[in-house]
């Protein structure tokens, strides 16, 4: 009985392909390169299952093709706003994604970028690199504490919970958020949290702002001109949801003029392209997604993938099915 044919489209972990190798027939991208459109449609015609991540751009017309072979869209990550769904869902195809997994080590960066604008680390690393370091100086690169200041979070699941109690237990900080839906009580045991009625309640009280929201058309530019005014000039913002959470041009914008003190991001609007005004501004860390790149994570997220995969290839729903 021939096996099921996969496509990755990206490369993943050695210890997961090698997994998926064992019980399926996979197509590598040897090179690793982004899949173009056709590429993708190509893939959906010729496999039975697509292996999707972040970089993919699994739109309308990429699965406006006649009659996929493809069933199934297995994603390798817990963000799916790249994929319509919608039209997954027309075509007759399963799509799912990897939640739990990376909680902690996104959580992780938020907490590490939160550090490094508010110490001005990606500044001090820069000048060290550049031999530009004269010694210790009581005035050098004079930043801000994290201990004891104001954290508003932009959504509480999962990753957003994590990093409030790291926050709060790690560096004493007053938690707010905003969160569309009521949070759960007992999500919340342990947290001293207090919701807030607005997005613009929490951005006008916090020190830092961390966002935590899906992407998608609801929440694109969430982040604009009005909304950066609303918060305090000494101010940080942190990213690590998705890229079009954040209006970069609004954002170059707001730390060009003082609007805010600083920004710390891990995700953008045009991966892997980023707004030019950012690139040049000292009070901005810019990351190249690293919100899940530990080893641990990684290979957890093309496990927990494959269960997914399995038990839609053994007929039985996929444990992280979305649509």
């Amino acid at each position: 009985m021939s096996r099921p044919r996969i496509v990755l489209t990206r490369r993943w972990p050695a210890a997961v392909e090698q997994r998926l190798a064992e019980r399926y027939e996979v197509v590598l991208n040897e090179d690793d390169h982004p899949l173009s459109p056709d590429e993708l449609r190509d893939a959906l015609m010729s496999a039975d299952a697509l292996l999707t991540t972040v970089s993919d751009r699994v739109d309308a017309g990429v699965l406006a093709v006649d009659a996929p072979r493809a069933k199934v869209l297995v994603n390798y990550g817990v963000g799916f706003n790249h994929i319509d769904v919608a039209a997954a869902t027309a075509r007759g195809i399963v799509v799912t994604n990897t939640p739990d997994v990376l909680t902690d080590c996104t959580a992780d960066l938020a907490l590490t970028l939160m550090l490094m604008i508010a110490r001005r680390a990606g500044e001090g690393e820069r000048e060290v690199r550049a031999g530009a370091w004269s010694g210790w100086r009581p005035t050098h690169l004079v930043g801000s504490r994290v201990s004891g200041k104001v954290l508003g979070l932009i959504g509480m699941g999962r990753i957003g919970r994590a990093v409030a109690r790291r926050a709060q237990l790690g560096f004493g900080m007053q938690v707010l958020y905003y969160n569309r839906s009521p949070v759960p009580a007992n999500e919340l045991e342990g947290l001293d949290a207090r919701a807030c009625h607005s997005v613009e309640e929490v951005l006008a009280a916090a020190d830092f702002v961390s966002l935590h929201c899906p992407g998608g058309v609801t929440n694109r530019h969430l982040m604009n001109r009005e909304r950066l005014a609303h918060m305090q000039r000494h101010a940080f913002l942190i990213n690590t949801a998705r890229g079009d959470v954040v209006d970069e041009a609004a954002l170059a914008w707001a730390l060009a003029n003082g609007i805010i003190a600083g920004a710390g991001l891990d995700v953008y609007e045009a991966e892997p392209r980023i707004h030019e005004g950012l690139l040049t501004l000292p009070n901005v860390v810019l990351l190249p997604h690293l919100g899940s790149a530990t080893e641990e994570t990684r290979v957890g997220m093309g496990l927990r993938a494959m269960q997914n995969l399995d038990a839609f290839f053994d007929g039985r729903v996929p444990p992280d099915r979305v649509a």
